[in-house]
């Protein structure tokens, strides 16, 4: 995917609330990046979902695939009849719950620091800047 500039958007009710204090409740933050976009200073307990890892497990999967669809087949039943099977599905599983989880909060590009699933701040690959800059903004437009 492309590099993009920083582009903010915030609503302007709420996010205050939700990164005000320690009495308050933590907001829940979910990042949205790929392996190419790898997000840093990630804080303990924020989800990090690499949207282009549907791709690299199929990719992985296919890797050393005969041309013969046939053999190929065969050779899939026998690693899914494998113990580590099961990891793999699971990881599967996952990596598309970020997709699903992307295109329900609308993120348009990457990477997008997502806060309590109302706010976002794209282009920022620091979670914990990103983050910073969120209260900036919302101190900003609570002083308009």
């Amino acid at each position: 995917m492309e590099r993009h500039h920083p582009r903010r958007w915030l609503a302007a009710f709420g996010l205050s609330a939700c990164l005000a204090g320690s009495a308050l409740a933590e907001p829940a933050v979910e990042v949205f990046t790929t392996a190419g976009e790898p997000a840093v200073n990630v804080p303990s307990g924020v989800a990090v979902l690499e949207l282009d890892a549907p791709g690299r497990l199929d990719a992985s999967l296919s890797q050393d695939l005969p041309a013969d669809p046939e053999v190929a087949e065969g050779l899939m039943r026998e690693r899914m009849a494998n113990n580590e099977w099961q990891e793999t599905a699971d990881r599967y599983a996952d990596s598309y719950l970020g997709l699903v989880r992307a295109w329900q909060l609308g993120v348009e590009k990457v990477p997008a620091v997502v806060i309590d699933g109302r706010y976002v701040i794209y282009g920022q690959p620091d979670v914990a800047e990103a983050l910073r800059e969120a209260e900036r903004i919302m101190g900003q437009e609570g002083r308009r």
